[in-house]
């Protein structure tokens, strides 16, 4: 029976809202943050290895494996490990909707660093992801903590995964995404390892670790990508945005977060900002989901 291409995307945006979540599970097992990080790098990595070997990719050398290398140290070590951090500090809600930041960062980079002009749309999206910062950090809520630690470690995952469609842009295209990551994600766990403090575990974290790298991060990859090749990237970056709502949903339900009217007013307009950049003027990959989380 095939999936139609809507159900796929809408599944890999099932299964990263999970990653908080499961993250959350993990830590409250007694795992680390950075240990999450770590073993999901491990795992994932060896997941994205075997698939690639089966295929027949290629992988990069010279100059294309170093700069391949150097996003496995940003765009997994400090990803992954901030990513956590941010959930420890302050809740797999706030951080799955810090996440969406990263469009803004793509768009103020471009800017910045490419001298790509800031038009009306970007500068509104530029905006509403800053009003939208304010106001969660005003509002707060339930079993949310607001502090500056959240916002740093999220804001940070979200600067990080913004190097997912930078570097996306340029590698994707030339190799396989799988033998790339095989190559990042190994790179990002030895980065992780000096700062690693392993404990004893129990069965549940192993599962939890597990899940988030054979469902969170390689099944979610796998279905969007399946879903992308048949589905217009605008689409599929709206229906991939249900992430945060599910990443919020699961939260209240199974930890009592609950984001207070002003910070769901915020959230909305980072989310909202994320889907204004998605809409792209020429055809491409939407920037709010490049590849994988």
């Amino acid at each position: 029976m095939r999936v139609p291409a809507p159900g796929l995307i809408l599944t890999a945006a099932v299964l990263w809202g999970l990653l908080g979540i499961l993250g959350k599970n993990a830590q409250s097992a007694g795992v680390s943050p950075l240990e999450v990080a770590f073993w999901r790098a491990v795992l994932a990595g060896g997941l994205y290895a075997a698939h690639a070997l089966v295929t027949r990719a290629a992988f990069p050398r010279g100059r294309n494996l170093l700069v391949t290398a150097g996003f496995g140290v940003l765009g997994v070590s400090v990803f992954y490990g901030s990513y956590q951090l941010a959930v420890r500090a302050g809740g797999a809600s706030l951080a799955s909707v810090l996440l969406y930041t990263a469009p803004a960062f793509v768009a103020l980079f471009g800017w910045a660093v490419l001298r790509e002009r800031l038009g009306a749309r970007e500068l509104a999206a530029v905006a509403g992801t800053l009003v939208g910062i304010g106001l969660i950090s005003l509002g707060g809520g339930q079993g949310v903590n607001v502090t500056g630690a959240a916002l740093g470690w999220g804001l940070t995952a979200g600067f990080t995964y913004s190097l997912y469609y930078l570097y996306g842009k340029a590698f994707f295209t030339r190799y396989s995404p799988t033998a790339l990551l095989a190559v990042a994600l190994p790179v990002g766990a030895l980065c992780l390892l000096p700062f690693v403090s392993f404990s004893a575990k129990t069965p549940g974290a192993w599962g939890s670790l597990s899940a988030i790298a054979v469902f969170s991060t390689y099944l979610a990859y796998l279905a969007y990508s399946a879903g992308l090749r048949h589905l217009p990237a605008t689409r599929a970056s709206v229906i991939a945005s249900l992430e945060p709502v599910v990443a919020a949903g699961l939260a209240a339900l199974l930890f009592g977060e609950r984001l207070s009217p002003t910070a769901l007013l915020g959230a909305g307009l980072v989310i909202g900002a994320a889907l204004l950049l998605s809409v792209e003027k020429r055809p491409g990959t939407p920037i709010s989901h490049p590849v994988q989380e």
